[in-house]
């Protein structure tokens, strides 16, 4: 009889030493939970990863022209951070699978990484957009007028850019018409008063007459710090608006990461 109460006394002793075992369903954030959030992230970060690359390469393609008469290259720095966060999307979304499907820890820890590193490129975006919104008007004022009458006729890029602008913004110059004057371009030919885009009609030669009705006499400054600014909020909004979705995934991955770890251990 004692030696049964020794046994049962025994037993009991080793079972409270057992540990009890983890389970993968244990409470509201479950591995299986989490792996179905993400994997539901990973769709909804494609497409955004579509999207913010759509609009970097947009921008690339359509608002470049202008790039040429900027003082700084963080214009064309944004888009082209914005096309690197969004060419991102892609094959992330692959290692995540893979990580989900797997449980391999490594592979979530790069996903995570990389998930971080697309926030702090589209947030970094974002945030040079909005401080170059304000900077670029001032940067423009004390250069744009330089560029024109400095290097138009003498760079191929900027004459092409300052004819584009002039025809399409409809204006002459960088503050008026009569800076051209100053210009190398005209010492070269001092028949012609302005370029021929400046005309309201452009035709060849059509810049000897400096008259209002031939040609545009208030500069470009306005409209195009007005162009730059406009495009600038949109990219501003896209960087930040679009950041917080890598940053919710990063979240949820460093748990799941945290709960596989847990679990194996």
């Amino acid at each position: 009889m004692a030696s049964e109460k020794k046994d049962a006394s025994a037993l009991i002793a080793k079972t409270k030493k057992v540990k009890a075992r983890k389970s993968r369903d244990a409470d509201c954030c479950s591995v299986n939970f989490l792996k179905c959030v993400l994997h539901i992230f990973n769709v909804i970060f494609l497409f955004a990863g579509v999207g913010v690359f759509a609009v970097g390469a947009w921008t690339i393609a359509t608002r470049h022209r202008f790039v040429a008469l900027l003082p700084t290259p963080t214009y064309p720095a944004i888009s082209y951070l914005l096309c690197i966060a969004g060419a991102l999307g892609l094959p992330l979304c692959g290692l995540g699978c893979c990580g989900l499907k797997t449980e391999n820890r490594t592979s979530l820890l790069c996903y995570t990484y990389f998930l971080l590193i697309t926030f702090l490129l589209e947030v970094g975006a974002g945030g040079l957009a909005y401080y170059y919104e304000v900077a670029v008007e001032e940067e423009l004022r004390l250069d744009l007028n330089s560029t024109f009458i400095t290097n138009y006729a003498l760079d191929a890029v900027v004459t092409d850019a300052v004819d584009t602008m002039q025809t399409e913004f409809k204006c002459c110059g960088a503050n008026r018409y009569s800076e051209w004057r100053k210009s190398a371009w005209h010492e070269h030919d001092p028949r012609l008063l302005v370029p021929d885009s400046c005309c309201k009609t452009v035709s060849v030669r059509c810049g000897m007459r400096d008259h209002p009705s031939n040609i545009y006499y208030h500069g470009c400054v306005h409209e195009f710090t007005r162009h730059i600014r406009d495009h600038l909020v949109i990219l501003a909004a896209v960087g930040v608006g679009m950041s917080v979705i890598p940053i919710f995934g990063f979240f949820f991955s460093c748990v799941l990461y945290a709960k596989i770890k847990h679990v194996i251990d």
